[in-house]
């Protein structure tokens, strides 16, 4: 199925991956230790590193279907989400997300679904002064759980007097998509960040676009057209 935009009130966003590029970041600083003559792909191999390094959870939850602990490593990723030392990073904004932000500002609500910190989270949009366009900013320490539990999504449609099944929970990873269904509300993957398409797909995503900018194409142009 494809997405039920007339259903759509208002918009959530991951982060890293999503609006800020930042792993792509260091994914070039650490792709001098995959040299060609051992990796086929040392750009891909690297981003790999870096997910592993940084978002386990992410990688953990698409073994569980082989290893069934299922609920085991969901609370796990919940715990080391919450007790992580988070990095004091360089931020790079996604090309385009600007401009997108500009675009759907008025359409729709919207807000901000991270597993981030606040302090972390609110450096980024300040630092590209994206937080006008966000009615609520969630972060991981807004909701009991973190994602892939939906408490964040659920909270964020709370503040946003909205249903969740209004929501669409936009994100690059396979922890996105699982918070979003499991919250009920509708999918988009996008592929600028550490998610595959294959993977993506079986953790429900219907719609992959390959920038998340692509998501005014998606909204605004069907919007107007019913």
């Amino acid at each position: 199925m494809s997405l039920d935009i007339p259903r759509i009130k208002a918009l959530c966003f991951d982060v890293d991956g999503t609006l800020s590029d930042t792993d792509d970041l260091y994914a070039q600083k650490v792709i001098r230790f995959f040299p060609k003559f051992l990796f086929r792909n040392p750009d891909h191999a690297a981003r790999r590193f870096v997910m592993w390094a940084e978002a386990p959870g992410n990688v953990l939850l698409n073994l569980t279907d082989t290893i069934g602990f299922d609920d085991e490593i969901v609370a796990f990723i919940d715990w080391f989400s919450r007790h992580r030392k988070m990095s004091a990073k360089k931020f790079l904004l996604i090309p385009g997300v600007a401009e997108m932000l500009a675009q759907l500002k008025g359409h729709f609500a919207m807000s901000v679904v991270s597993a981030r910190d606040e302090k972390g989270t609110l450096h980024f949009l300040e630092q590209f002064d994206l937080v006008k366009y966000f009615d609520v900013i969630v972060t991981g320490q807004s909701a009991e759980h973190t994602k892939p539990y939906p408490d964040p999504i659920l909270f964020a449609a709370q503040k946003m007097n909205v249903k969740p099944e209004e929501c669409l929970m936009i994100g690059d990873t396979t922890v996105d998509m699982r918070a979003g269904i499991s919250a009920g509300a509708q999918i988009v993957g996008v592929l600028c960040g550490f998610g595959e398409e294959s993977e993506l797909r079986k953790f429900g995503a219907k719609t992959i676009l390959k920038n998340t900018q692509d998501l005014v194409d998606v909204l605004i142009s069907k919007t107007a057209k019913l």
